[in-house]
């Protein structure tokens, strides 16, 4: 067993606890060296049971390195990063495409390209993390703030209506130089692509519209709250209080969404045109952020403008290629 602290047992106390008399006698008393020295001040309490729990951030050998570092945080991103960068699209509506073969409908949504351009680079070593800015649209020089025109100037690039970046996993989503242009041949069709966009606003909805509650009873004697919410919260089993999160009627649409796992179905670089499958968040003449789906293969498509293949020559290539195999 360890040795323990020598306890402050036969030590005199502090000279002002003593009446004045016996103070005059302190100088008298032999002191003898084998008296132990004060070591610590005891202090009367309550001794916890219960073993303190290991700090999570404290370090120990047996332990694996800390994952609370920046590089760390990239890293478990990663699976969920796209390689490349993706482009801004305006909606132009929904149409359908049929097949020749089996007569199959099927719904589409018509997404426009409009002057995509790189604006900036993003690095690790810089700022924190790499990724794409990429301007579409175009925007009067006296409509554009001095700092963003010095902004456009130096990516030799015009002044943009639509500034976004697009995050990628590492340097190699950063092969499309600064300033240069990108169409509708950056996709392939039968590639699979997210899109993201502002919903259209509804205005204040209820809890009925909004959430698809079924509303109260529509019997006799239900007065005036055939569409009502209902209760809001509970009394004293909940706190009395509503709780957070409580879904009630308030604003509807007017907010980011993003559907997944849209297949690209055609691809018109002239007209920078991309059709995609299903619907597309927002009205019509909404901007769109298209990038490769995060939950499919990445596609086999182009890093940079010196891999995409003109429309023009693709037939030979493609002839070329045959021949070769």
């Amino acid at each position: 067993m360890p040795l323990k602290a020598p306890l402050n047992w036969g030590l005199l106390p502090p000279s002002f606890l003593l009446p004045s008399s016996t103070r005059s006698l302190i100088p008298l008393i032999p002191l003898s060296s084998h008296l132990p020295k004060p070591s610590h001040t005891t202090i009367r309490t309550i001794k916890s049971t219960n073993t303190p729990r290991p700090d999570r951030f404290a370090h120990h050998p047996k332990k694996p390195a800390l994952n609370s570092t920046s590089t760390a945080a990239l890293a478990r991103k990663a699976h969920s990063t796209p390689l490349r960068t993706g482009l801004l699209a305006v909606k132009r509506g929904m149409t359908a495409v049929f097949d020749p073969e089996s007569g199959k409908r099927t719904p589409c949504t018509v997404l426009q390209l409009d002057r995509n351009q790189v604006i900036a680079h993003k690095t690790r070593e810089k700022n924190g993390y790499y990724a794409v800015q990429v301007g579409a649209g175009e925007r009067m020089a006296w409509n554009v703030s001095k700092p963003m025109l010095g902004h456009f100037a130096a990516a030799a690039v015009s002044p943009k209506r639509w500034v976004v970046e697009f995050k990628v996993r590492g340097e190699e989503g950063l092969k499309v130089g600064v300033g240069e242009g990108l169409g509708a041949a950056w996709f392939t069709p039968g590639q699979w692509v997210d899109v993201r966009g502002v919903s259209r606003g509804m205005g204040f909805a209820g809890g009925m519209k909004r959430h698809g509650f079924s509303g109260q009873p529509a019997s006799h004697g239900q007065s005036l709250m055939h569409r009502g919410m209902g209760s809001a919260g509970g009394s004293q089993g909940s706190g009395s209080r509503v709780l957070p999160g409580k879904r009630m009627a308030g604003n509807m649409g007017n907010e980011r969404v993003t559907v997944k796992n849209l297949k690209v179905l055609q691809v018109d670089e002239a007209n920078g045109i991309v059709v995609v499958t299903g619907c597309v968040p927002g009205p019509k003449n909404q901007i769109i952020r298209v990038q490769d789906a995060i939950g499919k293969p990445w596609p086999k498509g182009p890093m940079s403008t010196r891999e995409i293949v003109p429309p023009s020559i693709a037939p030979a290539v493609a002839e070329a290629v045959a021949t070769a195999a």
